[in-house]
Parts: C-alpha cells; structure tokens; sequence
C-alpha cells in the first residue's frame, strides 16, 4: 500500500529505515540520515533529504554505494528492486551473445572505475542501455563518478514513485469538510485501453497550439477509484464484509463501462463511470476518480501502407495500425461525485497535464534576491533554464469537461502549448513569474476555465564549461540535488 506524507511523517527513524532504506541498493544508512531532516512539508524535501545525504556523504561511503549496485544484465542474486528494474528493461532476456558483450563491457568499466555501471534503466531499452555504456566509459573518472552517483539518486526517485501517493492521489482521499472520520478504499493502477473510443473533435482553435484533435484509435488511461459512505464503518468496526463491494469487482466495473462509453474525454469516462457505480451500489456515497492517460504517439508509414492515401513518391502518411507508447508528457482527469437528496452530483471536477519538462538554452535569468550570510547563488542575467511542470484547472461548468461535443473542452495539447509558447516569447526572469505568465495566457484563450493551478520544479543543468572549442554553446551536466520546486494556482480575477 502507497504512502501518504503525513504516514511518512509519523513514522520513526526504524520504521523511516524499514520504508526506505532499499531504496539505495543495500545502504540504509542514506534514510537513516535523511529521517532527521523530517518532518517534510512536500514530496519534493524528502526526495531531496536522501539524495542530499547521498552527496554529503565520504567518498568511501560513495564508493561503497556504488560497489554495492549489480552490474546490469548479470544473473546474479539482485534485491528485488533490481530485478524488476533490469526486467522491465528486457536485460533478463539476453542472448547468449548479448549476455557475454555485457559482460565483457562492464568488465571494462569496472577496471577503469573501480565500481559497476550504473543507469536509471525505467523507460530504457538494451540498446539506449549498450549505448550509454559505450559513451560513458569514455569519460575521466571524477565525470563518471558524479554521473553514476546521479543515476543512483534518479534510480531511487523512481523507487520512492513507487511507495509515495502522488500528492493528487492524496487529495482524493481527503475527507469532505463536514465529514467526520476519514473512510474510504478502492482500486489503483486499473489500465484500461479502449480501441476506437470516439474522436476528440471540436477543439477550439488557439494562436498558440496546431492540436485540431485526436482520433482516439486507441483511448488508454491508468485510472484510481475511490469509494465512501457510512454503512462501510462496520466493515472496519466489525469485520463485516457484507456491504464491500470487492477492489476487483470496482476493476472489473471500469473495464466493462469502458466499452459501453460513447463521449472522447478522459473527464467524461470518469464521470459516466462514477455516476453508474453509484447507481449501482446505492449503500455508497461517494466516489472519486483519478485518471492518467497513455499518450500514444501516431507513426508516420510510407503512402503504400495507408489504404487511399494518395501515391506520391516519399510521401509519409499517419499510420492507422502502429503507434508508439510515448514517455513525453500525459493528460490527466479527476472526477468525483457524491450522493445528495437531489441526487448525484459533481463535486470536484479537472484535467491537467503531468510531467512537461522544459528546457530553454537561454534568455532566462535570475537575479535581485535577498543577499546574506547564507546566499552563495550568484546572481545570472542570462541562464539556460530546465523545469519539470505539472499544470491542473477547472471550469466554470463541469459539462464543458465532459462533453466535447459543446465546443469548450480544453484539451492538455493546448495547454501544453501555451506553455511553451510563453517560454519561447518572454525573457523569464524567475520560474515563479514564468508560470504566472503562462497561466494569464490560459485563461485568456479559455474563458470557460474558473482555476488554474501548477507545480513546477527548477532543473536547471549545471554548467561544466562556458564556452565550447568551437561555435558558440557551453556544456552541462544534471544538476545536484536538492531542488527547487514552486506551486501557484490562478483564477480569472488574476487577469483583472
């Protein structure tokens, strides 16, 4: 079961250690350190308590870290965390062949660097993996050290992923204002994928974005459900399971209203499929729902492939059969509806996009900030800038989240554009003023949205040289933690 903050922020150092301590391969002295650091106000302090502990650690408590990671397609004992990782990267399905060019590789490595390679493979493949190991062990040995030392905390950042509930997640399970006890349960990671779902049409067009629509031929979703309502308080008093609706039951209810719905958002499904559960199961009272859609990339194919696509030479036209699962920025939706006497009604309503990341190589900066005893940043006046971005809102009217067809839908390709857009037009001089800036633009393209809200995360590269040999460029690196991080949330007053 998923962690909330405030469950980390109970527990003790031994209970902290037993959580997290394997999140940095069999070294439990990095949470056991990073543990005085709490209580944490955000996801993000944790993350950056225990990889903070990570770089102030000796270079033999380094050294040891490092050591202590297996070399990537071995066949030997791994912790668990390890397994599923390599796994998940296809590095237990070598080749006979393929299994001695790792080998025979690492063993390079590790006579060079004195420790294995080490890479965050989530989202990589043998090949993009192969590749690395190529390039890296061509770097001195103080580079390489630092990098693999950042591979270690990106690994543990997707370890932690894992254990915490995402801070969204986390407001779904708040209880209402005029609750009196915190009840609920429900079903996580349900994946659905809907082939030939309606397409997403009517999308009002905007300066800033080409997106025109999606032809959601394949319509996938990670979806969480949530359910309450008092008559479940004897299942926890009492053990009585006679009013529980079975977590597989709620998994098996969104698979099946999957194929029964007709609308083309993500927002609509959650609402059509709530609004029935609760119908069904009238003992409930409430249910939140949570959404994260699988972007599926459209692969261009020669005109031969497509059926009545015109036949020019070298022309490429959207295949109709193949698409690619991107790992790029995703939609998001939330729904939740409760019980009243006058029947069932939206609460809560939102969509979003999670997971935009930003890089622009320069025209930002950062200066005039408090200068003291403490201050060591030096103020830039012209910055390359790299930030994460999480962006939610809501409308005036729910019906315009659900409903496509009424014209006033926002799609998360256009907010995502608007985004980039303002990035690439205005000097930036703090993330806080950027995302300010992005959410004025919002709002004013779409009239119907009542609250626009962000989060964001400064990643900004570290710079290694000012000026490359040749052309003009610099080069960087990933930066060190801790991070930055910044949240903010507009309404149309803001434009007034």
């Amino acid at each position: 079961m998923k962690l909330t903050l405030q469950a980390v922020n109970q527990l003790d150092q031994q209970a902290f250690v037993a959580a997290f301590g394997s999140l940095f391969e069999h070294s439990p002295w990095v949470a056991e350190r990073a543990w005085l650091a709490g209580p944490f106000a955000a996801q993000q302090d944790l993350i950056s308590a225990l990889e903070a502990e990570v770089w102030r650690a000796e270079q033999d408590e380094q050294l040891r870290l490092l050591k202590a990671h297996p070399d990537l397609g071995t066949r030997v004992k791994m912790t668990d965390h390890s397994v599923q990782e390599q796994s998940g990267a296809g590095l237990n399905q070598l080749s006979a062949e393929e299994h001695e060019f790792f080998l025979t590789l690492n063993r390079q490595y590790t006579d060079k660097f004195h420790f294995p390679f080490i890479m965050a493979v989530k989202g990589q493949t043998k090949i993009t993996i192969r590749e690395a190991m190529e390039q890296r062990i061509q770097l001195d040995p103080q580079t390489e050290r630092k990098r693999a030392l950042q591979e270690v905390c990106k690994i543990a950042r997707f370890r932690l992923e894992t254990m915490l509930m995402k801070e969204v997640e986390e407001t779904m399970m708040k209880p209402a204002d005029n609750a009196h006890r915190t009840m609920y349960y429900g079903k996580g990671d349900v994946w659905v994928y809907r082939s030939y779902a309606k397409p997403l049409t009517q999308i009002t067009p905007i300066p800033e974005s080409g997106f025109t629509g999606r032809d959601n031929i394949l319509f996938g979703m990670n979806v969480k459900i949530a359910v309450s309502g008092e008559k479940l308080f004897s299942s926890f008093s009492e053990g009585d399971n006679s009013v529980v609706v079975a977590t597989d039951s709620m998994k098996n209810f969104i698979l099946r209203k999957a194929g029964a719905y007709e609308g083309a958002t993500a927002e609509g499904f959650l609402e059509f499929a709530g609004r029935q559960f609760l119908e069904t199961y009238p003992h409930l009272t409430g249910v939140k729902m949570s959404a994260d859609q699988v972007p599926f990339e459209v692969l261009p194919v020669p005109a031969s492939g497509v059926p009545g696509a015109e036949q020019l030479p070298g022309q490429l036209h959207a295949s109709e059969l193949v698409f690619r699962y991107s790992q790029n920025e995703h939609p998001t939706a939330l729904v939740e509806l409760v019980r009243t006497a006058e029947g069932i009604e939206i609460v809560q309503h939102g969509g979003g996009v999670a997971g935009l990341k930003l890089i622009k190589v320069k025209g930002s900066s950062f200066a005039g900030f408090i200068r003291d005893s403490y201050t060591t940043l030096p103020e830039t006046s012209d910055r390359p800038l790299f930030i994460f971005l999480d962006i939610a809102w809501c409308y005036e009217q729910a019906e315009d989240a659900l409903d496509a067809d009424r014209e006033r839908y926002v799609a998360a390709e256009q907010i995502r554009d608007i985004a980039h857009t303002v990035f690439h037009e205005q000097h930036s001089p703090s993330i806080q003023n950027l995302i300010y800036r992005i959410g004025q633009r919002a709002l004013r393209r779409f009239p119907q949205l009542k609250e626009i809200r962000f989060e964001s995360n400064n990643r900004t590269w570290e710079t290694v040289l000012e000026q490359a040999v040749t052309r003009e460029g610099k080069v960087f690196t990933e930066p060190r933690p801790p991070y930055g991080f910044q949240g903010f949330s507009m309404t149309k007053e803001d434009l007034e």
